[in-house]
């Protein structure tokens, strides 16, 4: 990712252990409606997981949510994490952090 981007992971790869508790982060540098987090895995299209709304922190989650999933919205800092809760081996994939912004198209970064 370019430092320009409108947003970008904190960090480009992570490793993690079975059972433990891993936060993925992003961070932003526009104004955004809302912030997204999607997940892709080999061979597929990437499914949407969990949503928070800037202004209100409302969260919107997936027609199945997974409850192991949590989502934070760090406004002065413009991060927003992605928290997975007891890692399976399944939860390995990418992931991306998008941002549906007030003005502009829709950008994402990979995770």
């Amino acid at each position: 990712c370019k430092s320009m981007d409108p947003i970008s992971p904190d960090q480009s790869s992570i490793s993690i252990t079975k059972g433990s508790t891993i936060t993925l982060s992003c961070t932003y540098t526009v104004s955004a409606r809302s912030l997204h987090w999607y997940q892709q895995k080999p061979g597929s299209r990437p499914e949407f997981l969990i949503l928070i709304i800037e202004s209100t922190k409302d969260v919107t989650r997936a027609q199945q949510p997974d409850p192991r999933l949590s989502i934070k919205l760090h406004k002065k800092e413009q991060k927003v994490d992605l928290e997975i809760s007891s890692n399976a081996v399944s939860d390995s994939a990418l992931y991306y952090c998008a941002l549906e912004p007030t003005v502009t198209e829709t950008h994402q970064a990979l995770y």
